[in-house]
């Protein structure tokens, strides 16, 4: 039986969400300097090897005791991280993320109508109020809906079957073993990227414009060093949040992720001086409130 420890793993999540948001605030830099595939490419080159460092140190195996969850997982949690970046490219980045986090309400769609959980009215209408909260934050841009439109909303489902996968197929894995499928996933992704572009040769626009169009080049010292970040915060993100969702229900652990919008705005503001209007504060209430809703009302309320 899975081992249930639901405020250890809010608490992961949580701590997870944190460094992520420190993170991803540097994104915008890699984005201006190197191409999305090579980003990825070097991080996963960066990551294997330390996972493989902190294995042989003892912490944790890198071989997965179920081969064929941990391989799914990987391919959905690194197909969303395609999906979300690639979109970057050609949505507004506030239809991109409100699109990713539909994640929370897939998890208890698809947790009630094919896993027989049960989500009562309360706690689904909390995670309403949270996804509206995340409306509030970034407000999406009214307009036309068209196919690329919909893309972070595949995004979202995908991450969605991620997490549950983590929880019903992965919960006795290392979360180095998980790590390693995730990073050799985004590895394969990667090559399988360059070599289209290398073939297309298309066109590139300057700075982050181009990220998705842009093949292999000698990378800067910039962006090296903030892709060797994202390694090393991506272990520690993605150790953790994996850890959360192997100690407790996927539609429980989901809605703490919203806590990431919080951080991200956090540092933007400590790094580079943005701030939050009133709309965008009630918003991160929202979230809020119906993190603790769902947390006290238990699965099956």
């Amino acid at each position: 039986m899975s081992e249930t420890r639901p405020i250890a793993a809010a608490l992961f999540v949580i701590a997870a969400m944190g460094v992520i948001g420190f993170i991803d605030n540097y994104v915008v830099v890699i984005a201006g300097e190197t191409g999305l595939w090579q980003f990825h490419l070097m991080r996963a080159a960066i990551a294997l090897p330390l996972l493989a460092a902190a294995a042989a140190l003892g912490f944790g195996t890198l071989r997965a005791t179920a081969p064929r969850p941990v391989a799914l997982r990987s391919f959905l949690v690194s197909a969303t991280m395609v999906l979300y970046f690639g979109t970057l490219a050609f949505l507004p980045i506030a239809k991109v993320v409100a699109g990713l986090f539909t994640a929370p309400l897939w998890v208890m769609v698809i947790s009630a109508l094919f896993l027989g959980q049960r989500v009562g009215p309360v706690r689904a209408l909390a995670g309403i109020v949270g996804f509206l909260g995340v409306l509030l934050v970034l407000k999406p841009e009214a307009g036309s809906f068209t196919p690329v439109s919909a893309v972070p909303l595949v995004a979202g489902l995908l991450y969605a079957l991620g997490a549950i996968v983590t929880r019903e197929g992965c919960a006795r894995e290392s979360v180095p073993a998980l790590l390693t499928g995730f990073f050799t996933a985004m590895a394969i992704w990667s090559i399988l990227g360059l070599l289209v572009l290398a073939i297309l040769q298309p066109d590139a626009p300057p700075g982050a414009a181009g990220f998705i169009l842009r093949g292999w080049g000698p990378p800067s010292e910039t962006a090296l060093f903030w892709t060797a970040v994202q390694a090393v915060g991506s272990i520690l993100g993605v150790g953790l949040l994996t850890r959360g969702y192997q100690l407790a229900d996927a539609s429980f652990v989901a809605v703490f992720e919203y806590s990431l919008l919080g951080f991200v705005s956090v540092w933007a503001w400590v790094l580079r001086g943005e701030t939050l209007d009133a709309l965008s504060l009630a918003g991160l209430c929202l979230i809020a409130v119906s993190g603790v809703v769902i947390a006290l009302r238990g699965r099956d309320r």
